[in-house]
């Protein structure tokens, strides 16, 4: 019973972050002024949850450095991902997100000199074509779907630089400084923002509050507590495997909340299902070549979750 229990738990937080492409929608300041706000909220909240812990703040000067930087890409990780909802809708969002695990398989190899495996290459491919197919039937979202890629590659870059650290400190304390890292970040443009897009809108209207708090609080801290929780009594590859539903999840939420403004062509459902048919066949096969599946939950998943 208490493993049904952990995998209802795993799928839930899955749910929850498949929710923040959702609330990005329903938040009514623009993606810039959003991200600030949930990661400021979100480093109170991480505060608040180190000194609950007793868990110390102290990770060396020229590690904290590197982890602030490392901030600025989950910044930009989720202004790019709210940004690219707002200008298309919650579906072509997630299906650009979906690429992280390409970006990721990329990037390890590079940054990290692992050996790149010849099943990644090839889900590249079917990646690459259900792109091609999603921008051949809804190439008015293309800017919108071009963000979500990007979003993917920032996330990705994210992630595998994120894993250096994992090792050696706590979880909520690189996740703390990351916060911190993205709030300063943000705020140093605020002055080039404001003149570029006439103003700031820094007062949240509305529900606005109520949903910025769910974002930090619930989709962000709540989840990735659980989530690392999970970690000491799930397999790898099992969370490795749910988190990739994250966008399937998300796209049945968006329709289930948006209605007819969440509803795409035939050619859309084609390529995004090419998509998560790699995405989730990857864990798969890389289990059977004997590699040892890691948890691609984004940081920005991760400690505050990612999405």
């Amino acid at each position: 019973m208490s493993r049904t229990r952990d995998y209802l738990e795993l799928h839930f937080i899955v749910l929850l972050w498949g929710f923040t492409a959702i609330l990005g929608v329903l938040i009514s300041i623009p993606p810039v002024e959003l991200v600030f706000y949930r990661t400021l909220l979100s480093a109170i909240f991480l505060a608040l949850l180190l000194l609950i812990k007793g868990t110390s703040f102290k990770l060396g000067c020229k590690s904290i450095i590197s982890i602030l930087w490392a901030g600025v890409l989950i910044g930009a990780h989720w202004i790019t991902f709210f940004w690219s909802a707002r200008v298309s809708n919650v579906s072509v969002s997630l299906a650009g997100f979906a690429t992280i695990a390409l970006w990721t398989s990329i990037l390890e190899p590079l940054i990290l000199k692992k050996k790149l495996q010849w099943y990644e290459l090839l889900l590249g491919l079917v990646m690459m074509l259900g792109l091609y197919i999603i921008f051949r039937f809804e190439f008015e979202y293309a800017w919108g779907l071009s963000l979500g890629i990007f979003s993917a590659f920032l996330g990705a870059l994210f992630t595998v630089l994120n894993a250096k650290w994992t090792h050696d400190y706590d979880h909520y304390a690189i996740t703390f400084y990351e916060m911190i890292g993205a709030t300063l970040s943000i705020a140093c443009i605020f002055p080039l923002y404001a003149n570029e897009a006439g103003g700031l809108q820094l007062v949240p209207t509305g529900l606005d509050w109520v949903y910025l708090i769910i974002l930090a609080l619930v989709c962000t801290v709540y989840a990735y507590s659980i989530a690392v929780e999970l970690m000491k009594r799930i397999s790898a590859f099992a969370i490795n495997l749910t988190v990739n539903l994250e966008p399937v999840y998300g796209i049945i939420l968006a329709v289930l909340v948006f209605g007819d403004k969440e509803k795409m062509t035939t050619g859309f459902y084609w390529g995004t299902g090419i998509l998560l048919i790699a995405v989730l066949i990857y864990p798969l096969i890389a289990r059977l070549n004997g590699v040892k599946g890691k948890s691609q939950i984004p940081k920005t998943k991760q400690v505050t979750k990612s999405q």
